[in-house]
């Protein structure tokens, strides 16, 4: 993110080190388990009341905050780069749509060879359009964020109202019971046929898991960003708007930080356990998810400002730990397709072939571990070098040679 040795924001790269290590804590199931289990607890993995907590736990603190606190702080990042860029006399825009082109392909690749939850496709792709808000003063930016996070909630409503629709005309005919199973896989509970098909292919050996995204999944990166991608930029503007304002700078008073904190919290966490008690209560039946994903798009950046807010006050003080969650966060693209590369290799058939083994609450046993490895190499890594080992691969890429890479 800046020249070797140059100045960096230490608060971007703590809060960065808390998104890239809690957004494990959620993606864990969807390594771990059959598609469907990421939304809904009953399509797999759920086998008794510990299993129900631990979703009630990822759902209410980890569901969509830390990909959109990732996402803030990826648009806050993106901005530091080519003002940074600006400021070296550099050309910003050529600077700025290469690392997105590049990325592009890495997310493409992450897709494609390796887990099939990659969010760099739209980023770079999303990052792209967002250029041309780089110059808006931030109350401009906040502003197109909750027009375009009201957009998302449109979307998800209108969604979840035909879903509503289908369902209570599922019992009426044989073709509307047809149409109803094909809208709800991925998110209702699989069928036998269905099941074993999942649990066999990720159990089988790389070029097989490969070639199905190839051939059945192939545009799934470009439908996932029609339907998800107005949040998504909404919160790279958000994280625009808070690097200009101070917020990600640290630069607020913590009587500030503490006010935003309490509103944050006071309003968004009780709309997330009314939301999980409406799921809960259905037994997750698919209407209610839907409802709740549409709702929770609304509510999620407050709770995600909340969060950066209490990550600023309790880090204020530094210490070691501290110190260790920043350099997670500095090394946080190589964290991200580590974890990717790790996880797989554990679940997937061409390494242990855990997949499908494990329950919900079992899982935390996979991530409390993987937290620690993050932790743990990232700071002494970055003694002895200026960039974790894919930020200096994308970092050369973009500008077309190769970057100084020891101290």
């Amino acid at each position: 993110m800046t020249a070797a040795g140059g100045q960096r924001l230490a608060t971007l790269d703590i809060i960065r080190g808390v998104a890239v290590v809690g957004i494990l804590a959620m993606n864990i199931v969807a390594f771990a388990m059959p598609d469907a289990a990421y939304l809904n607890p009953r399509a797999y993995g759920t086998n008794g009341p510990a299993d129900l907590i631990s979703w009630l736990v990822s759902y209410v603190l980890f569901d969509g905050k830390m990909r959109g606190l990732f996402s803030f702080l990826f648009g806050a990042s993106m901005l530091l780069v080519i003002d940074r860029a600006r400021a070296g006399g550099e050309s910003a825009a050529r600077i700025h749509f290469s690392r997105m082109l590049w990325l592009l392909l890495f997310g493409y690749l992450h897709f494609y060879f390796i887990w099939y939850g990659d969010i760099l496709t739209g980023y770079a792709s999303l990052g792209m359009i967002a250029w041309f808000f780089r110059d808006q003063p931030a109350p401009t930016l906040i502003k197109w964020g909750a027009i375009l996070t009201a957009v998302q909630f449109a979307l998800f409503a209108f969604f979840a109202m035909a879903f509503a629709q289908a369902s209570a005309a599922a019992g009426t005919s044989v073709e509307a019971a047809r149409q109803w199973a094909q809208m709800s896989e991925g998110i209702g509970v699989p069928t036998p046929d269905q099941l074993t098909h999942c649990l066999a292919l990720y159990r089988s050996n790389w070029w097989s898991i490969s070639f199905d995204k190839l051939t059945h999944r192939t545009t799934e990166p470009l439908l996932t960003l029609s339907r998800f991608g107005w949040e998504v930029i909404a919160n790279l503007l958000f994280g625009m708007a808070l690097l200009k304002n101070g917020f990600f700078t640290g630069e607020w008073a913590d009587a500030d930080y503490r006010r935003i904190m309490r509103i944050g919290f006071a309003i968004t966490i009780p709309v997330f356990l009314v939301l999980a008690a409406i799921q809960w209560g259905s037994d997750f039946a698919v209407p209610a998810i839907m409802l709740s994903m549409a709702v929770s798009a609304l509510f999620r950046p407050l709770m995600v400002v909340a969060i950066a807010a209490l990550v600023i006050l309790t880090t204020r003080p530094g210490g070691w730990l501290v110190d260790r969650i920043a350099a997670t966060g500095r090394a946080a693209f190589t964290n991200y397709l580590g974890t990717s590369i790790a996880m797989t290799s554990l679940f997937y058939g061409y390494g242990l072939g855990w997949f499908g083994a494990l329950g919900r609450a079992q899982l935390w046993l996979i991530v409390a571990p993987m937290w620690l490895l993050m932790l743990g190499w990232s700071e002494p890594w970055l003694k002895r070098f200026y960039y974790g080992p894919f930020e200096w691969l994308w970092r050369s890429l973009a500008r077309w040679q190769p970057q100084p890479m020891r101290r």
